[in-house]
């Protein structure tokens, strides 16, 4: 039996996420109260494998702080009946979700306590810490859109449901600041930069002629070869872990050229050793 609690910011995507869950399959929950979880898993869910044998169910900051902070207490209790459950846990930066929040003009479920909506925000963060620390798989949506959301979830579903190991492989830009959400990063702004070409500038790493530019740097091979040897030593240490997600981001200064270049580069070489992959280009999209 499989359940996935999925919990994170409002504004984040978790109504996304869970209508993703629905749709491959999965019972859906939305706002369960924390303190009929446990109920749920040993009276309802080991009673009816059928309907219940993979149930998503959201859980937010509308629980009380004292329940979420039992929140590990559970997932042990859970774990023990032999279910196999993961936390997602879904986040944006704080620009972002203001401005999401601006867009569809919805009320923040904490605004309601007299609190002006960034302070809700920050208010939120407080109350799931202690989800966010117990989380399996974080994801930051700030620079996804609802299409790409939905795919990364569904690659995630179906890694899960083979038993192997995800490794999500995002390329980014420095100047548009860090990934939240990455096990390893790789800094390639040390390598030559098609930018500085007229004719490369426009291009991206997914273009012939930068990947011809950049192939033929021996500094950009011997990088590539150096990240391949690292993440290919430690890559088994997750799995002996049943790690099921495994986050390496790129980044050089835009995002464009020579990260698009090395995380196309990289997902080539892990599906080679069959690997599964997921390739997201967070400036290109």
């Amino acid at each position: 039996m499989k359940l996935i609690i999925v919990s994170g910011l409002s504004g984040s995507g978790k109504s996304v996420a869970l209508h993703t869950f629905e749709d491959c399959g999965y019972y859906c929950i939305d706002n369960l109260p924390i303190t009929l979880l446990p109920g749920f898993v040993s009276k309802i869910m080991l009673q009816d494998e059928s309907l219940y044998g993979k149930t998503a169910i959201g859980i937010d900051a509308r629980n009380q702080n004292e329940y979420l902070a039992a929140f590990g207490e559970n997932m042990e209790f859970i774990r023990s009946k032999g279910i196999d459950c993961k936390v997602f846990y879904m986040q944006a930066d704080d620009a972002t979700l203001l401005k999401r929040y601006s867009e569809t003009r919805r009320r923040h479920p904490l605004t309601e306590y007299n609190l002006t909506l960034l302070e809700a925000i920050q208010a939120e963060k407080d109350i799931l810490k202690n989800i966010l620390k117990h989380a399996d798989l974080v994801i930051d949506t700030s620079k996804t859109q609802f299409h790409q959301l939905r795919k990364l979830i569904k690659s995630h579903i179906e890694a899960d449901d083979a038993q192997q190991l995800l490794i999500q492989i995002q390329s980014f830009g420095y100047k548009h600041g860090m990934p939240l959400n990455a096990d390893y990063v790789f800094d390639v702004r040390i390598l030559p930069n098609p930018y500085w070409l007229p004719e490369l500038r426009g291009l991206t790493g997914r273009d012939q002629l930068v990947i011809d530019f950049l192939t033929a740097e021996d500094i950009v091979q011997e990088y590539f070869k150096t990240m391949c040897d690292f993440l290919e030593h430690w890559i088994p240490f997750f799995k002996e872990e049943n790690r099921s997600y495994l986050t390496v981001a790129i980044g050089c200064t835009g995002g464009q050229h020579r990260s698009v270049y090395l995380a196309e580069k990289l997902a080539m070489k892990l599906e080679q050793s069959k690997m599964k992959t997921i390739v997201h280009h967070r400036e290109l999209n």
